[in-house]
């Protein structure tokens, strides 16, 4: 099977508004999480998010063109952009067939949908945009982003809620692996802070109402109460090993394995015993050809609800044995909030860079051990640490797990 690498990075983040931002942020344990400030909170039972900051998409996007995307497109076509000129593909495309794009959102443009409709309650739904359909659809930013760049390949949008950022890469992964591509952006964008998407995640019970923004995502913490709502996009650039060589491009690192599945079990909630995740855990170690002794890392979905953490916990014992004592596990959730599908991605942009660098990320903002989440999460303090296999978990909603291995490059 061929080898694939990654070759390009691109972020907008609650922490960082490029990949190099959003690692040093990472790597200082910054957390991203503020008061709201897109709309009035006032009587609102949820008062915190991870807002992006001071986004200019004009960085890379056209005005005009800006207009007619939603902001979840915005992000994604932003953060391609810089993956692309990361990876040096700053020209024409030469075989723009075989380069192609999967670009997950579990949502797509629910600002656009709650601004057209109450425009079209008030003035007449035959009044609302000619563009309001391709700016509410998830797929657009997947297109866009293959128009921008003429990316003739295959051009697809996964949506399975908080594993679709993963599912992307994963699926790009193969892809290119199995010699239908050359090269794949993969990755996934959200932009959802929105009055009615904090409202329907707010009457869920699914989102903290902690008013301490350093209190508030707190995972595998005992006092953890609900995830906090967050935004932006990841987008990386995987290619075929020699095709990158023949390039002269910078590696960052290799990618090993991928693990895909489903817990069949609850429209929300995950299988209590995690043997859901862990069965996807172990699928991605045995598509990677390695033992679980072979992982030093693991970036967890590690959402801060009690249901997650501790499910995700119990699915790490089952997939690791022992070694689940000995690996380190971290959520960078601490620091960016839940990205819903665009989470995977920009942790699998943090998990690039981690591995290239050899650091580990902390659990920022921890302070109440759970006896249910007793495992090494690196707490508060980031670690200098080689990793020479490092994973990636993201599980969703209606019981979607996907598991991804990013293999330092040799």
């Amino acid at each position: 099977m061929r080898r694939v690498v990654i070759t390009g990075l691109g972020a907008v983040s609650p922490i960082g508004n490029d990949t190099n931002a959003l690692w040093h942020s990472v790597q200082q344990g910054r957390c991203g999480i503020t008061p709201i400030t897109r709309y009035d909170t006032t009587g609102r039972s949820v008062t915190l998010a991870a807002e992006v900051k001071d986004f200019d998409p004009e960085i890379y996007i056209d005005k005009r063109a800006a207009r007619r995307m939603d902001l979840y497109t915005q992000y994604a076509v932003y953060a391609a952009c810089e993956a692309m000129q990361d990876s040096g593909f700053t020209g024409e495309i030469p075989d723009a067939k075989r380069f192609g794009v999967i670009v997950s959102s579990g949502i797509g443009g629910l600002g656009t949908i709650q601004q057209e409709t109450e425009k079209g309650l008030e003035k007449g739904f035959d009044r609302v945009s000619p563009f309001f359909i391709p700016m509410a659809i998830s797929n657009l930013a997947a297109g866009n982003i293959a128009i921008r760049f003429g990316l003739k390949g295959m051009c697809s949008c996964v949506v399975t809620a908080c594993a679709g950022g993963t599912n992307a890469i994963g699926d790009a992964f193969h892809y290119v692996r199995d010699g239908y591509a050359d090269v794949m952006l993969a990755g996934g964008a959200e932009a959802s802070i929105t009055p009615l998407g904090i409202g329907g995640f707010t009457s869920m019970k699914a989102l903290t109402t902690a008013t301490d923004p350093l209190r508030a995502s707190i995972p595998f913490d005992k006092e953890r109460s609900g995830f906090v709502m967050g935004e932006g996009a990841g987008i990386l650039v995987l290619e075929e090993l020699e095709h990158a060589r023949k390039r002269g491009a910078h590696i960052y690192c290799e990618v090993a394995g991928y693990g895909a599945n489903c817990d069949a079990y609850h429209i929300t909630a995950p299988l209590e015993d995690g043997s859901g995740a862990a069965d996807c855990m172990t699928m991605a170690m045995g598509d990677a050809g390695i033992g679980p002794e072979a992982i030093d890392y693991i970036n967890a979905h590690g959402t801060s609800t009690h249901l997650n953490d501790a499910g995700e916990t119990r699915a790490v014992r089952l997939a690791f044995g022992l070694h689940a004592k000995t690996l380190c596990i971290s959520s960078t959730k601490a620091m960016t909030g839940h990205l819903l599908g665009a989470s995977g991605a920009v942790e699998g942009v943090i998990l690039a860079k981690a591995v290239e660098e050899g650091f580990v990320p902390a659990t920022v903002n921890y302070k109440e051990p759970d006896p249910e989440c007793d495992l090494d999460i690196v707490a508060n303090e980031g670690r200098k640490q080689v990793l020479h296999y490092a994973m990636s978990n993201s599980l969703g909603f209606g019981g979607h797990n996907a598991s991804i291995i990013f293999k330092k490059y040799e």
